[in-house]
Parts: structure tokens; sequence; C-alpha cells
């Protein structure tokens, strides 16, 4: 499979491509991926700002309709790019496919809160009227990860396109394949410019950032690029929007009943091979449970099956990429040296194939202090920390010893407490009894981050912020 760059609705080839190999098979070439220019990343910004134009004057309710109409193409697409997406970026077939399901159910409750977000506020007294409109910023510029690229993608695309926006969108390089061809099919509802990829590294990242004729960036990845992308938008004053990493906390209570709450723990960790921004990456447990909570996560966790992405058999994949994997391995060493004790975990399956892909165990790491690196750093893989507390002072204290603050957890059979504690954390996010949000969260909680977690806000209502200038009209009666 060989893919190119999709501009103003047409293929774009070149003459470098990029081969894509199976994280979980490192021998097997899958495919073939355009490597981009400074001016392919031109071509596609003018192509864009040009349908911004006649984009713009779109009436809503067409927007909508045809954004809406992306929502049935990915749900009659979603076996096929499932197995694209996970055969580039190593996640379990499944665990992609829900991924499609919730980028669909994006796109609804999306278009779900368009009509009353950008319904013109008019208020008027005997001497002057005021009217203040939404309007649409221009070339909007999407750079998304590999770990959940079609859902992080259209999480971005929705409300960019519904406000009135057009988009150039950069995949990551670990995922770009599935990413593509979706979207190369959902452009093709819309006039040509409003959607357009261009794949390639980070040159291509950095021309895309700094063009001129984009207005903003919105981008999900980590804290490091952000900060270059940060100072490439400065030149010229662009509006930035980062979803980024996280240290997200689950503070166990002493009354938290166990044979509920360690599994969904061990979900919430080890999930994605704990390649998700909002994944559990650090335990705090009371004293008087500690082992007793060990024991079970240890007990749990033994029996994940590791193999290749598309084996059925298999409950955790490959990561993704080597540096990921060669990160886990130094922190892994680094305990060993350490006065922590650790375990890894789990079944080989396919042993045969174990050096041919980035299979790692899952570690749990206990008697750690927590100061010690594998607890403050975002390790995005299968490796967790559990921290003993005595009192919840102490347990909040620690929680909010971070630079992040994305996500977070209370596990707890007093919900009120639960609710009391939820206050004192600093985090855009607390789930309580749960790792992930509900239906009803997902729709109307903003995904967001503080601290260095991230800058503005996507999901819910509030995301059309993101996209969207407001116009103030003010007029003085005679």
């Amino acid at each position: 499979m060989k893919v190119h760059f999709f501009i103003n609705n047409k293929d774009i080839e070149t003459n470098q491509y990029t081969e894509v190999r199976d994280p979980g098979r490192l021998s097997e070439v899958i495919g073939e991926v355009a490597v981009g220019t400074v001016h392919h990343v031109d071509q596609a910004v003018n192509a864009a700002h040009q349908a911004y134009l006649s984009w713009r004057k779109v009436p809503l309710d067409e927007r909508v309709s045809l954004v809406l109409q992306v929502a049935d193409l990915l749900e009659k697409e979603c076996s096929r790019l499932a197995e694209i997406i996970s055969n580039q970026n190593g996640m379990l077939l499944e665990t992609t496919k829900v991924e499609i399901g919730m980028a669909v159910s994006n796109i609804r409750n999306t278009a779900s809160f368009a009509e009353s977000f950008f319904k013109p506020m008019e208020i008027g007294d005997e001497t002057s009227w005021v009217r203040l409109v939404k309007r649409p910023m221009g070339v909007i510029a999407g750079i998304v990860p590999w770990n959940a690229p079609l859902l992080l993608t259209i999480q971005k695309l929705a409300p960019c396109l519904i406000a009135g926006n057009t988009m150039v969108i950069k995949p990551s390089p670990f995922a770009s394949m599935g990413v593509t061809l979706a979207l190369k099919k959902a452009a093709m509802l819309f006039p040509p410019g409003v959607i357009n990829v261009v794949t390639g590294e980070g040159d291509v990242g950095e021309a895309l950032t700094s063009h001129p004729l984009v207005r903003k960036i919105s981008f999900t990845g980590g804290g490091p690029t952000a900060k270059y992308i940060m100072k490439s938008a400065a030149e010229s004053l662009k509006g930035i929007h980062f979803e980024l990493g996280g240290n997200d906390p689950a503070i166990v209570l002493s009354d938290a009943n166990l044979d509920k709450v360690v599994p969904d723990i061990v979900n919430g960790v080890f999930r994605r091979s704990g390649q998700f921004c909002y994944a559990i990456k650090r335990v705090f447990i009371p004293n008087t449970i500690y082992d007793e909570f060990y024991e079970r996560m240890y007990h749990i966790t033994n029996q994940y099956k590791i193999g290749h992405q598309l084996n059925q058999n298999a409950t955790i994949g490959p990561v993704n990429n080597q540096q990921q994997y060669e990160n886990i391995k130094r922190l892994v060493r680094g305990l060993k040296d350490s006065q922590a004790n650790l375990v890894e975990l789990g079944e080989k399956l396919e042993p045969e194939n174990w050096e041919n892909g980035y299979y790692l165990r899952p570690v749990i790491v206990r008697d750690i202090q927590p100061d010690h690196e594998v607890v403050t750093c975002e390790q995005f893989g299968p490796i967790i920390p559990l921290i003993s507390y005595s009192t919840e002072e102490q347990v909040i204290q620690m929680a909010n010893s971070t630079d992040y603050g994305l996500g977070s957890t209370i596990w707890t059979a007093d919900e009120e407490r639960a609710l009391e504690i939820a206050e004192e954390i600093e985090s855009g996010m607390t789930f309580i009894n749960t790792a992930f949000q509900t239906p009803l969260g997902y729709k109307y909680i903003p995904f967001s981050g503080v601290k260095q977690s991230g800058i503005g806000r996507e999901n819910s209502e509030m995301v059309f912020d993101e996209y969207v200038e407001t116009h103030g009209t003010n007029l003085l009666k005679k």
C-alpha cells in the first residue's frame, strides 16, 4: 500500500516515500507513506486558504450536515480502517474499533452543540443595540499523535469544520496510513481544499506551524514538541491549542471495594500498553491495604497475554516505536539498581516472534519513593509504580506534586468524600470509581489539562471556543 499526500481533493505523488513497518513484526513492511517538504506544506495551506474564502460562507446547517456524513462514513469503514491503523500503531484491533466508535460519537456530540453555540446574541436599550457573532478563524493546522490517531484527528476536525474553518492535518509518522486514507474519503464529501493531509517528519511540522496563512495550531502530543511549536507560532502570533501529556494519579481510599477497584485500575493502567495521555500512571494506596492491593494487582496483571495486535488471544500488544520501547527498558534498568521492588508479568504469545517487535511485559513497581523518576515522569508504557500513604492530606499533596495536571481518579465507597477530594486535585478532569469517561462525561466534560498538560479544551460545547473569533457590532440609535 502506497499512501500519497492529499491536497485540494487530489492525491499528490512525490519522489520520496518511507517504509512503514509493523511494530509487532518489524521484519514486515506494511506500506509506504509520502515524505513531505516545505513546498507541499505551502501547497496544502494555500489550498486550504482558498477553500476557506467560500467555506466560511456555507450556512451552518449545511456544514453540520456534511460533517455528520463523516460519522456515517467512519461507521461504514470501521473494520477496514481499524486493521490498517492497528497494524501500524500496535494497538489491539478491538481497541481501535472502540476508538473509531468514539470518533463517530464525537462528531455527533459536537454537531449537537452547534446551533446553540453559534446563535448570535442580540441585546438593546433605548439608545443602542449590540450583536455578538462567532466567526471562523481561517486555516487551522492539526498535528496528531500515533496512539489514538483517528479519534484525536476527529476531535479537532469536527469542530474546526463546523465552525467554518479549513484544515491541514499532519498525522504522526508512526500512524499516518489509516488516518490519511480515512481523511481522503471524508474530504471528498466537502469542497476541494477544506481537508488536506501532508505526511512527513519534523520539517513538515515546522513549515506548517510557521506558515503565515495558518491562523491556529491544534496539537496533541508531548510537552517538548509543544514548546517548540509555541516558539514557532510566536513569530506570527498564531493561536495555539495543546492537549499534552499527563502523570495521572489514582487515589485509593481505605474503604474502597478492592474486588471492584483493582480490575478497573489495572485496565486504566495497561490498556493500550499504557500509551494514552490519561492512563493511570501513579497509584496511591493506604498503608493499611497496600499489600492486599498489590497481591490482587499482581494476580490480575499476570493474566495478560502479550502478543501481536491482530492476534485475537492477545490482551496487550507491542509498544509503538523504538523510542518508547527503549525508554521503558531504561526505566526498568534504573529500578533494578534502586531500592524499589519490581515484577515483570504476563504470558508471552508467539515467543519466537518476541525479538521481532517492540514487546514489553507489564511491570508493577512497589516500595518506591514518591520522588523517583518512574513516579514523576510520564512513562507512556506498561509500567506502574504503587506508592503508599498514611493520611488523605499527604496523598493530596503527593498527587499534586507534579508539573502535569490532565486526569485523576479517586476510588472509594464514600462518594461525598470523593467529591470533596476531587475539588483539591490539580487536574483538568477527575473520574470517580472509573478510569474512563462515561458516554455522558465524554459528551459534556471538556477534555483538558492544567499546568503543563495543555492549553485549551477539546470536546463539549467549549471546544468551539478554540476555533472561532467573536465579533461585536454596536449600533447607536438615531
